[in-house]
C-alpha cells in the first residue's frame, strides 16, 4: 500500500473516530462574526512607517499578468506555471493578509478564485479534481517523482497556455489526475501572515528557552519538538508549514516565485523554463532604478523596492489579529485549553526583541504557537521533508485569528474546528496523550474549547 493511500486510511479512520464518541454534542461554532480585527498596520507606528505600511499594502494587492499590460493586471511575470496571480488573492480571509477564502463563511461568501483563474484571459486550463468552487486555495506538491525518488516540490496548477498574453506558448499542465489516483499528490493552503513582524523579530534565544520550559509536564505526555534551523549558519528558521523559511524576505522571494511564477532576486530563475513560454528577463521583479510613477531617480522606500520587499514590508508591520471580548464561557475554555496540555506546544504568549520600527520592540504578543516542528503522526504526515522537518513534521500552526478562519490543517482537508482537533491524534503524534486528555473531558468543557479557539 503506498504512502499516501496509508495516510488517506489514517485520516479515514481519525473521522469515523470522531464520530463514534460523544463527540457529536459538541458543534463548531464556526467563523464569529462582526469585525475582522485584522488586517491593518501596527497602530504603534509612526507617520513614515505608516506611509511606507500603506504603499506596501498596494503592491501586495498587486495583480499579475505575463506582460503587465492586460487591464486590471499591471504587475508582470506571472508563468509560465503559477497557483495565483496576487498575494492578496489566496491570503484574503477574513482580512488582507489572512489565509484562503471561502464559500463556509457567513459574513464574506468568497468562491474559491482559483476556478476563475484556470481560464483567465483565455487560457486553456483544466481545473485539477481538488481545486473547487467551495474548497480553499491550495498549492500541490508530488511525493515522489517518476523514477520514485523524493520530490517535495510545488506543481503549478496551471500554466500560461492560451492566454492573450503569451502567445506561442504550449506548456501542458502536470498530470495532476494519475498523481491524485496513485496517492502521490499532497496540498497546502497558505498560512495567514499577520502579526509576523513580531515572529521574525524574537531571538533564537527566546524560541529555544519557550520549547525547552516545562519540559517535566511535556515528556509525560509525549511532547518533544525541536525548532527547524538554518543549514547554513545553525539559527531558527520560523515560517512555513514545516517552518523551512527563515525571513519574511526569504518567505516571500519563495512564495512569488512558486506560487506565481515571478522571478525575483531573492528566487532569480524562473520554472518550467521552456521555450516559447519565456516573455520577461530575469529576474522579473527586481529594485527599481526609476520610480514607476514619475520615471525619476528617486522616490519613496517602496516605490524604489521590488515587489518582494514590498510584500515583506506588509507582513513585517501587519498588526497581529485582535481576539473578540470573552465570556465566563470563553474563559473556561481557555483554562481548559491549558489544563489538557494543548498550551505546550500553543504557547500563548512570546516576547520579541528590539526592532528598528516604533512601538515593535520587546512586545509580549499571543501568537499561540511556539514555532517550532513537531511530529504530528501517521494521519497528517505528507511525506514531504524540508529543511530538518521530516515527513510527519509540521510546525505548530499559530492559533491568533483561528476565529474566523475557514479550513483548517495544512491541506485545508477541514472546515470544522472539532475535526481538525481530533485529527491531531494518530499513531506518533507527539499531541495524542492531549487529544486523550481532550477526549476526556465533558461535553460542556469541549464545547467551551471549541468557544475560547473562535473567539481567538
Amino acid at each position: 500500500m503506498s504512502f499516501q493511500k496509508r495516510m488517506l486510511n489514517f485520516a479515514c479512520a481519525a473521522v469515523v473516530v470522531v464520530g463514534v464518541g460523544n463527540l457529536q454534542a459538541q458543534t463548531d461554532p464556526g467563523p464569529r462574526g462582526g469585525s475582522a480585527g485584522a488586517g491593518g498596520r501596527t497602530t504603534t507606528l509612526n507617520l513614515n512607517e505608516s506611509f511606507l505600511f500603506n504603499q506596501a499594502q498596494t503592491r501586495f494587492q498587486e495583480v499579475d499578468s505575463v506582460s503587465g499590460t492586460m487591464p486590471g493586471e499591471t504587475g508582470s511575470g506571472l508563468g509560465p506555471t503559477f497557483n495565483g496571480n496576487s498575494c492578496a488573492m489566496c491570503h484574503a480571509q477574513p482580512a488582507l493578509g489572512g489565509s484562503s477564502p471561502g464559500l463556509t463563511s457567513k459574513q464574506n461568501s468568497i468562491p474559491n478564485p482559483q476556478v476563475a483563474l484556470a481560464t483567465l484571459d483565455g487560457a486553456n486550463n483544466t481545473l485539477p479534481s481538488f481545486i473547487t468552487h467551495d474548497g480553499p486555495v491550495r498549492e500541490a506538491r508530488f511525493v515522489t517523482t517518476a523514477s520514485g525518488t523524493p520530490d517535495g516540490g510545488v506543481h503549478g496548477l496551471f500554466t500560461i497556455a492560451g492566454r492573450k498574453d503569451a502567445t506561442g506558448c504550449t506548456l501542458a499542465q502536470p498530470d495532476f489526475q494519475t498523481a491524485v489516483t496513485n496517492h502521490n499528490v499532497i496540498y497546502r493552503i497558505p498560512t495567514p501572515v499577520f502579526g509576523l513582524g513580531l515572529v521574525e523579530n524574537t531571538p533564537d534565544a527566546t524560541l529555544q528557552a519557550n520549547l525547552a520550559a516545562n519540559q517535566s509536564s511535556k515528556t509525560p505526555l509525549g511532547i518533544g519538538g525541536m525548532l527547524n534551523t538554518s543549514g547554513n549558519d545553525g539559527t531558527v528558521t520560523r515560517f512555513g508549514w514545516k517552518a523551512q523559511n527563515k525571513s519574511l524576505l526569504i518567505f516571500a522571494g519563495e512564495a512569488y516565485n512558486v506560487e506565481q511564477g515571478v522571478s525575483n532576486e531573492v528566487f532569480p530563475n524562473e520554472r518550467s523554463a521552456v521555450p516559447g513560454c519565456i516573455y520577461n528577463g530575469t529576474p522579473e521583479d527586481s529594485t527599481n532604478i526609476l520610480d514607476p510613477t514619475t520615471h525619476l531617480p528617486f522616490g519613496t522606500a517602496s516605490t524604489m523596492s521590488s515587489d518582494v520587499v514590498n510584500f515583506a514590508i506588509f507582513a513585517r508591520l501587519l498588526a497581529p489579529p485582535q481576539p473578540a471580548q470573552q465570556g465566563s464561557a470563553e474563559m473556561s475554555g481557555q483554562a481548559t485549553f491549558v489544563s489538557v496540555g494543548c498550551a505546550f506546544c500553543h504557547s500563548p504568549s512570546l516576547t520579541s526583541g528590539k526592532s528598528p520600527y516604533t512601538g515593535m520592540s520587546n512586545v509580549t504578543y499571543h501568537p499561540y504557537s511556539d514555532f517550532a516542528v513537531h511530529h504530528m503522526g501517521s494521519g497528517l504526515a505528507d511525506g514531504v521533508s524540508q529543511g530538518a522537518a521530516g515527513p510527519d513534521q509540521f510546525r505548530t500552526a499559530p492559533l491568533w485569528g483561528v476565529g474566523q478562519r475557514l479550513f483548517f490543517l495544512h491541506d485545508g482537508r477541514t472546515a470544522d474546528l472539532l475535526q481538525a482537533i481530533e485529527a491531531h491524534q494518530s499513531s506518533g503524534s507527539e499531541a495524542s496523550m492531549v487529544i486523550n486528555n481532550f477526549n476526556q473531558l465533558s461535553s460542556q468543557q469541549k464545547q467551551n474549547v471549541l468557544d475560547f479557539l473562535r473567539s481567538l
